[in-house]
């Protein structure tokens, strides 16, 4: 187990979540080199050790989880116990920063709130992620990633106008919400060391992360009432910008700034266009959206994809196939950046999992560990604290552990 060196080195985590958004938030945090604790409940641990595949596929632990939980401390308490409580109380006395994606409502009933916590230790900072946030007519209402996605807006602008609204194939709702979290837990961190400041809350709500991503839908209804709709796989008001068909597959071009739509056009022999006063600006190009797109379709629907990507590339037009994790891993510039690494599993195996991101020059994030075995460090962390074996043992037998 690697000693940090990364920027967050010396910052203590104490994780209170499962599955998704609290547990990524904790995570980015300890892979630039925080010291994360993570809680979990003797009995199982984190629903998210079986969530999607699983290795070994039967009875074996999430591949997810190997990610998820890398360069975190597995820590079993049961949170229902005084003495599971008190080990708690004391991980946050010592702790920068709490993540929790509880209920809104279920520290406090544990006796866990912040409340409780700052006043041993007022430069806590605690990160409430929560389906609807810490307050209003819904604070109590159950929230997952997914309802956060339609009720932020993302989900009605998302598909195709004669289709219901489909869901991303991933959990971007809990994904943006961790990094919500993990931005207002730096910013708090800052003011606490930079300013003097004490500790304090840092309140997510999963459906207003998703909503600060809507760029313009909120001045565009209040001014003109506009409601934006789902438009398949363009981006509505900035032209062009779409997925075009080619002979053996698709393409994203965005070719929406002035001089790229300029490019573009000479590229595909549409002069005309390009030499157009009226379309020099997006303004202009908006109302002939179609007229645009079309021309782009049929340069490109006798063209493979390598050789439509070929004359894009060397006009300096923006443009990309639709990658596959397949792609990924034979793709030269995930290779040359190695955003695919390779770490030994439990049982000796390499198991390949993402590389860390965003890339510091000085003190870049890495991954020290996998996803611990569940309450791997419950002795090593419970002995930091001061707790004697016989009275670990006690614990345990007493099912606190």
């Amino acid at each position: 187990m690697s000693v940090s060196t990364g920027p967050l080195a010396g910052v203590k985590v104490l994780e209170l979540g499962t599955l998704i958004a609290g547990p990524f938030a904790a995570r980015f945090m300890g892979e630039f080199g925080a010291d994360v604790i993570k809680i979990e409940d003797p009995n199982g641990g984190d629903p998210l050790r079986k969530w999607r595949k699983l290795y070994p596929e039967v009875g074996g632990t999430s591949l997810w989880w190997a990610v998820q939980a890398r360069n975190k401390k597995s820590v079993t308490v049961n949170l229902k116990s005084p003495e599971g409580k008190e080990i708690v109380r004391r991980l946050a006395k010592q702790a920068d920063i709490v993540v929790e994606n509880f209920r809104p409502g279920l520290l406090e009933k544990l006796g866990l709130g912040y409340e409780v916590l700052s006043a041993e230790n007022p430069g806590l900072v605690m990160v409430r992620l929560s389906g609807y946030g810490q307050t209003g007519p819904y604070r109590d209402r159950p929230g997952f990633g997914a309802i956060a996605e339609s009720m932020g807006g993302l989900r009605h602008i998302t598909g195709y106008p004669d289709l219901p609204p489909p869901r991303i194939g991933i959990s971007i709702g809990d994904s943006i919400a961790a990094l919500h979290g993990v931005i207002g837990a730096l910013m708090a961190l800052h003011h606490r060391q930079a300013n003097g400041g004490k500790g304090q809350v840092v309140d997510v709500a999963l459906y207003e992360a998703v909503f600060n991503m809507m760029e313009s839908v909120v001045p565009e209804y209040g001014v003109y009432g506009m409601i934006r709709e789902r438009t398949g796989a363009s981006l509505p008001g900035i032209v062009p910008s779409n997925t075009y068909p080619c002979r053996d597959g698709s393409i994203v071009i965005g070719g929406n700034s002035d001089p790229i739509f300029k490019r573009l056009m000479l590229a595909i022999g549409r002069e005309d266009l390009g030499n157009d006063p009226t379309l020099a600006s997006n303004d202009g190009r908006v109302p002939r959206t179609r007229e645009i797109d079309d021309a782009i379709r049929v340069w490109l629907c006798t063209r493979s994809i390598d050789e439509a990507l070929a004359v894009l590339n060397a006009a300096d037009v923006p443009a990309g196939r639709i990658y596959s994790v397949a792609d990924m891993f034979t793709d030269p510039q995930y290779i040359a950046r190695q955003m695919i690494q390779h770490f030994p599993w439990q049982d000796g195996r390499e198991i390949a999992l993402p590389n860390v991101t965003p890339k510091l020059s000085e003190t870049p994030g890495e991954t020290r560990w996998l996803g611990p075995q569940l309450g791997e460090h419950t002795d090593e962390v419970l002995q930091s604290l001061g707790y004697e074996p016989d009275e670990i043992a006690q614990l345990r037998a007493n099912k606190a552990i």
